[in-house]
């Protein structure tokens, strides 16, 4: 499923082509995805400027002029592609699901073979009290994840530090890859429990916890199935990963003889050195 890394990447993808911009046509193809279509979704959207898009957590969110705020979810093999104004637009595929068309002539297509996908709808008002959205942690990029935040809500929980950074009500948008690759580099063994790690070493996670997922972001994400970005174009972090699908090869740290490990946690694979997670 994409992580915050590769929401981000599509929705900066999109915001040149979408925001500012009045959608001419918009069209829904199926009752539902992994929620039914909201009412007169073609009606809401065909004719209605957006003025925003941003992501919260793993969701996209489509703001309007009217105050209609769509909020998009990938799912497990959701895909947007952009065919520029000018360029020959191509035949309907079987797992297009939803299209826009806008002012400029671009087509926006979200295409998503297991309809493991969503958009709903809110509006700007009430968009924070939207059961998607009201109990969702703050971004790990923004200024309110500090050391004191993050610190706080580790030192009261008993489940496993790994466990504890995929809990959507502490941190948002943070997914199985990015916490493996941020454990590593941080040296903390991922079954450790939360309330175990120290002040210090929160203080040398979280910056990492930032750089890894601006690390990701500037190479487009990871594509390990089904994510590509909005051009077609795969991401290409899964190049860099140190500790992420590397069971059995040597550990990429200085000077380190270990091998990375694979144990399931909560139903997840997690990668990890024992000789640099001690």
């Amino acid at each position: 499923m994409p992580e915050l890394p590769e929401v981000e990447t599509v929705m900066r993808g999109l915001a040149p082509v979408m925001e500012g911009v009045r959608l001419d046509k918009v069209r829904a193809f199926v009752p539902k995805l992994r929620v039914d279509i909201p009412d007169q979704f073609e009606e809401r959207f065909s004719g209605n400027r957006v003025t925003q898009l941003r992501r919260r957590s793993k969701y996209i969110l489509i703001e309007c002029e009217d105050g209609l705020v769509a909020i998009l979810h990938l799912g497990m093999s959701g895909r947007v592609s952009i065919h520029a104004n000018g360029s020959e637009k191509p035949p309907r595929e079987k797992h297009d699901h939803i299209t826009f068309l806008t002012e400029r002539d671009d087509l926006i297509v979200f295409n998503d073979p297991r309809r493991f996908g969503l958009i709903v709808f809110s509006d700007t008002d009430t968009i924070q009290d939207h059961a998607l959205i009201k109990d969702i942690g703050p971004e790990p990029l923004g200024n309110s994840f500090d050391a004191d935040y993050l610190w706080s809500r580790l030192k009261t929980r008993k489940s496993p530090i790994k466990t504890t950074l995929l809990d959507q009500k502490v941190v948002a948008g943070l997914g199985n890859i990015y916490v493996c690759e941020a454990l590593w580099r941080s040296g903390i063994h991922p079954q450790r429990r939360a309330d175990k790690v120290k002040r210090h070493e929160v203080e040398k996670l979280l910056p990492i916890i930032r750089d890894v997922l601006n690390d990701a972001i500037a190479a487009g994400g990871s594509t390990l199935k089904d994510y590509a970005q909005v051009s077609g174009e795969l991401g290409y972090f899964q190049h860099n990963f140190r500790a992420y699908g590397r069971e059995g090869e040597a550990c990429l740290a200085q000077k380190c003889s270990g091998t990375i490990e694979r144990i399931v946690q909560s139903n997840r694979s997690t990668f990890f050195c024992p000789i640099c997670q001690p």
